[in-house]
């Protein structure tokens, strides 16, 4: 372990050196190691004194303990327990910071006390698009959500129909939410170097989306038409759906027909509908 006086100033670079912390890029970690991009995430993330925030992937604090001195409480979820010492250096002189060593996309998101409202975080790569749809669903009570992703992640998220990039993920993440790339980040910022661009991507949910039991009581079979319509994505999406199963019952006539219901071609493929057409076609297949 080095000495304090050998210890970089930048907070990151010092946990890591001291600690003996060795990225894991097996497990997506690029830690963030400039400290100005603090200020853009916590700008972009419209902290106030009340709020109740949810980190995922901790690491070795840097962010975590930059929200605890802003809000009334940080939920950090770590998965890696090698960072146990960096990270509990920085969020131990914090009361109002609780540690979760646990896997983001398993936890009990709906266990956490005090719930959160917003959703804050440099997320691990391998598991952004996953864990950011898996707290749309599972936390009613979040409104906001700034996050770090790789910059595939963000344009999918927040891409139109009709784009190539327009696929499960942005109708998922579009049915609750308004999401938008808010700006480019480079990759000198993290330690190690990541190898792909990054983004900071927001997410607002919409009024009274919290609240839409139809929505809520809907989402299992919305989701897997949607997986269905886009499983694929070549073929129409009344013959991805009958390939891929995702609308049992209902036969390939049954689908074109509610597709020239909404308006569309019966040969439209998936790509062609927005998120409220999705919702739509459930309804009239009574799915």
């Amino acid at each position: 372990m080095s000495t304090m006086a050998d210890l970089p100033s930048q907070p990151t670079l010092r946990r890591l050196r001291r600690f003996g912390v060795r990225p894991d890029r097996e497990l997506g970690q690029n830690f963030l190691i400039d400290s100005n991009i603090l200020g853009v995430i916590e700008r972009a993330a419209e902290l106030e004194p009340e709020d109740v925030v949810l980190e995922i992937g901790g690491g070795v604090g840097v962010l975590s303990e930059h929200l605890a001195e802003r809000v009334a409480h940080v939920h950090v979820i770590e998965i890696d327990e090698r960072l146990r010492e960096a990270l509990l250096d920085a969020t131990d002189p914090h009361a109002n910071v609780t540690v979760h060593w646990a896997d983001a996309m398993t936890i009990d998101l709906r266990a956490l006390r005090p719930q959160p409202n917003k959703v804050v975080a440099n997320l691990p790569y391998g598991i952004a698009a996953g864990v950011l749809l898996r707290t749309i669903e599972e936390l009613a009570g979040v409104e906001l959500w700034v996050a770090m992703a790789q910059r595939e992640v963000g344009e999918r998220l927040a891409a139109a129909p009709g784009s190539g990039a327009y696929g499960t993920p942005s109708v998922i993440a579009q049915l609750d939410c308004e999401v938008r790339v808010l700006r480019s980040i480079p990759r000198t910022v993290f330690h190690p170097v990541p190898n792909v661009d990054s983004v900071l991507v927001g997410l607002r949910r919409r009024p009274g989306r919290e609240t839409d039991v139809e929505c809520a009581g809907r989402q299992p079979a919305l989701r897997a038409l949607i997986a269905g319509a886009f499983a694929h994505r070549r073929k129409t999406l009344a013959g991805s759906l009958a390939l891929s199963g995702r609308a049992p019952g209902r036969t390939r006539e049954q689908v074109r027909g509610a597709l020239e219901q909404l308006g569309q071609p019966p040969d439209v493929r998936a790509e062609r509908l927005s998120p409220e057409d999705f919702m739509a076609l459930a309804r009239l297949l009574e799915l």
